[in-house]
């Protein structure tokens, strides 16, 4: 009922009216350029933090694999301490004539005058020779 009404009253067409509808068209004009801006200046926030969250899984990605290369090179490192402390006993040990003596009646059947050497397999060989 009241849209009726409406199409009914005229509309005055005096000073106040008009400056009125001057402010409520400049009202929407503005109305909409912050629109626009506010829609502008939220495309680009989106746009930089979507940058900078990829970068940051990139990085943390990246951190990721550079642990694990760190955790394997350490683990490397310590085997290889390992094998040069061992290297290092070896190599005292091969200063000592006795010992010499010993690898070479050991490795390559070598004896001393009236000694005798008896070959005797080690056990693991008897394992496996059962297993077989």
């Amino acid at each position: 009922m009241r849209g009726l009404n409406k199409e009914k009253v005229a509309s005055l067409k005096n000073a106040f009216v008009m400056s009125e509808e001057k402010r409520s068209m400049f009202k929407m004009q503005h109305k909409r350029k912050l629109m626009r801006r506010l829609a502008a200046f939220t495309a680009v926030t989106l746009i930089i933090l979507g940058t900078l969250l990829s970068g940051l899984i990139t990085q943390t990605g990246s951190l990721k694999e550079k642990e694990q290369e760190l955790a394997e090179a350490k683990s490397t490192l310590s085997g290889l301490e390992q094998q040069q402390k061992q290297s290092e006993e070896e190599l005292v040990r091969l200063q000592d004539d006795e010992y010499i003596a010993e690898l070479a009646r050991k490795d390559y059947f070598l004896s001393d005058d009236g000694e005798i050497i008896f070959n005797i397999p080690e056990e693991n060989e008897n394992v496996q020779n059962t297993e077989q």
